[in-house]
């Protein structure tokens, strides 16, 4: 017998109330498809708003990457709303109108309202999550939107709004079981994002042919990393200048977020501003302070003598390795790690293992969370010595004790291992 759907929360009741009703709605965690979404979204009239929109796809830097196109447009004047995911700390991150998360009472309306509209479509927690975040843009009038899509592209929430620009930042191996076992298949799944006579940018240095493959397809305007934009770094100065379809920007300031990767994710978005730059006009001005601000919590971020980075897939561990590298000056290193079973935990404490002492496991809740034991078994594999541990405490207190007050704590392998790495700060 089939269990009775949870009882829906009264429309005064909390977020937190709301948040655990849509764990319990759906059977699954992940459930792609855009025809229950849709249909939702149908009987709310959202998704038809002529406001200008960017949405980015890509394994890694789509986060930070949709933020610094907020920044900037806000920077240029306009009302902008971004919606990412995860959150890191509160919930209210993910919908940011202005650079400020919504408040709680905001996103409740929106949720009574969708639960009212939806009849017995059991939406997904983050299908929830896009349809609010598209309403509290609309109550709140915004004049730009930017949106990070969740997972893949094709059949992720995000995607059932036509985006006047696209962007792709980088495709890597990640939910294999949802996206296909290679390059070729995740880049097809994240090129829908595209749309036919619209601009896209894929900011990838070496993208699967799928990509320019659909992008023909379609016959959207397609801009790739080198060939149609790309950043020179002046050696003298410590600058860079930018280079695009139709412009150059001379002498910008390095990005707040340091590192080739992040040098490269702020080319592309540049580029997708530029296109659309004929509904929303930007001054140099905007894109200068964006990018000098332009910093994000777990992204390499130093707190006393730990450092915090989301990093949660082999091709994010490589771009964290360097960064080790370049800034720890050879400091001991100790590894706390906290992954999803799905993950590829072998390949990313590989990446890693040439900077680290050791590797202090924590397990993570919910069913696709590693148990502790089970997560040191497969991270061994990378060579480094590796213990289980109970809980976040003991594993930052053991990997402290190890590298001593000259060296680092690193916490890493989920947005869920950083939040419990900074409440225990």
């Amino acid at each position: 017998m089939n269990a009775a759907p949870p009882a829906a929360p009264d429309r005064h009741a909390s977020l937190d109330r709301w948040l655990a009703y849509q764990e319990r709605l759906h059977p699954r965690d992940i459930e792609l498809g855009l025809e229950r979404v849709g249909a939702v979204a149908k009987r709310l009239s959202l998704g038809c708003e002529p406001v200008p929109t960017l949405t980015v796809a890509g394994t890694n830097g789509k986060g930070s990457s949709a933020t610094l196109a907020a920044m900037i447009l806000q920077q240029a004047g306009y009302r902008t709303g971004l919606y990412t995911s995860p959150h890191l700390m509160r919930y209210n991150e993910r919908v940011c109108v202005d650079g400020m998360p919504v408040d709680d009472a905001a996103l409740c309306e929106a949720f009574d309202c969708i639960e009212r509209a939806r009849g017995d479509i059991a939406l997904t927690y983050f299908e929830f999550g896009t349809l609010a975040a598209l309403w509290c843009f609309r109550e709140s009038a915004v004049q730009a939107r930017v949106l990070e899509v969740g997972l893949g592209g094709r059949l992720d929430a995000v995607n059932l709004i036509d985006a006047d620009v696209a962007l792709i930042t980088s495709i890597g191996l990640d939910h294999l079981d949802w996206l296909g076992a290679d390059r070729e298949a995740i880049g097809r799944e994240k090129a829908h994002v595209m749309r036919p006579q619209c601009p896209a940018f894929c900011a990838d240095p070496d993208p699967p042919s799928t990509i320019a493959a659909h992008a023909r397809d379609i016959d959207a305007a397609l801009g790739q990393w080198p060939r149609d934009f790309h950043a020179l770094v002046s050696a003298r100065t410590g600058r860079w200048d930018w280079h695009g379809p139709g412009l150059t920007l001379t002498d910008l300031p390095m990005p707040g977020m340091q590192g080739p990767a992040y040098l490269r994710n702020a080319s592309g978005v540049i580029a997708a501003l530029q296109g659309l730059s004929q509904r929303l006009p930007l001054a140099r001005e905007a894109i200068e302070r964006a990018l000098r601000d332009w910093r994000l919590p777990g992204r390499f971020e130093r707190s006393g003598r730990r450092i915090y980075d989301v990093a949660h897939n082999a091709e994010a561990a490589a771009v964290l390795a360097a960064q080790l590298r370049e800034q720890c000056a050879g400091a001991p290193i100790s590894l706390v790690l906290g992954m999803m079973a799905d993950k590829p935990v072998e390949a990313f404490c590989a990446a890693l293992a040439g900077q680290l002492m050791s590797v202090y496991c924590i397990g993570l809740p919910g069913p696709r969370g590693c148990p502790s034991n089970q997560l040191a078994a497969r991270a061994g594999s990378a060579g480094v010595p590796v213990r289980a541990c109970k809980d976040i405490a003991q594993a930052l207190a053991a990997a402290q004790a190890e590298v001593g007050d000259a060296g680092w704590v690193l916490v890493s392998g989920s947005f869920l291992t950083v939040a419990a790495g900074k409440a225990h700060g």
